[in-house]
């Protein structure tokens, strides 16, 4: 029996995007003969024609399943939505916005036979000079309040073990804490070089703004998280509590 796969990935107006990046993802796996794949294509509450986009991939191939939010959320409330509903035994998240390649499954796959979660980096960043800025300083002020040993907190590309869902907090900038949550709540995290392209269709929706001081930001309340999160086993049950 095939190995099941979830893909979870977030959409806001990408419209251009939704079938290169299921067309991607269906390549990638079929060259993966031990592992079956669903896609959760999450549409957080586009005003283009992304939705339409998604339900008609999702009329013509049963792997796909669209989720629409009512109401724009957020990555982080879209990445939760479909985490939430996932099946697989691996759970990997994406960007829309075909930045994140799927490429990079097979090895990440790898490492999850050893590790709980990968997080990628993106070893040659395909974006301006001031976002790439903005990250750097975001990433070193975060390793000083959360240090977990990852270098790319804004890197979409990650995968982990379905026994991770259960511990990602819903909150506004959880896909950039993911591994820090995991680390605390006791599972192991490494991380790979992923492959980054620039981005061909669509408008970026981050800046400086809501990017690097929204970020800063957040430290203060994963920090508090962290000294105050509670794990626990329960006797007679596998995996953390």
């Amino acid at each position: 029996m095939k190995t099941m796969v979830s893909v979870v990935v977030p959409f806001y107006n990408e419209e251009a995007n939704v079938p290169l990046l299921a067309a991607k993802i269906d390549a990638v796996f079929a060259g993966l003969a031990d592992y079956d794949y669903e896609c959760l294509f999450v549409n957080d509450g586009s005003t283009d024609g992304t939705r339409a986009e998604l339900d008609a991939l999702a009329g013509a191939d049963a792997r796909i399943r669209a989720v629409h939010l009512a109401a724009n959320r957020g990555q982080s409330a879209a990445l939760v939505a479909g985490i939430r509903r996932a099946r697989g035994a691996y759970i990997f998240i994406l960007d829309g916005d075909l930045q994140n390649d799927p490429c990079d499954f097979p090895k990440m796959l790898a490492l999850l036979q050893e590790f709980d979660c990968v997080c990628g980096y993106r070893a040659h960043r395909q974006d301006s000079w001031v976002r790439r800025m903005s990250s750097r300083i975001a990433n070193r002020t975060r390793a000083l309040f959360v240090p977990t040993g990852t270098r790319d907190a804004g890197c979409g590309s990650k995968g982990f073990r379905r026994a991770c869902a259960p511990h990602i907090v819903a909150f506004n900038g959880a896909h950039r804490f993911l591994d820090s949550v995991l680390v605390n709540a006791g599972f192991t995290v490494t991380e790979c070089p992923v492959t980054h392209h620039p981005r061909q269709h669509g408008v970026s929706k981050y800046g400086i703004h809501n990017r690097l001081w929204r970020g800063l930001y957040d430290l203060i309340g994963v920090r508090w998280l962290c000294k105050r999160y509670v794990t626990f086993e329960v006797e007679g049950e596998d995996g953390h509590g």
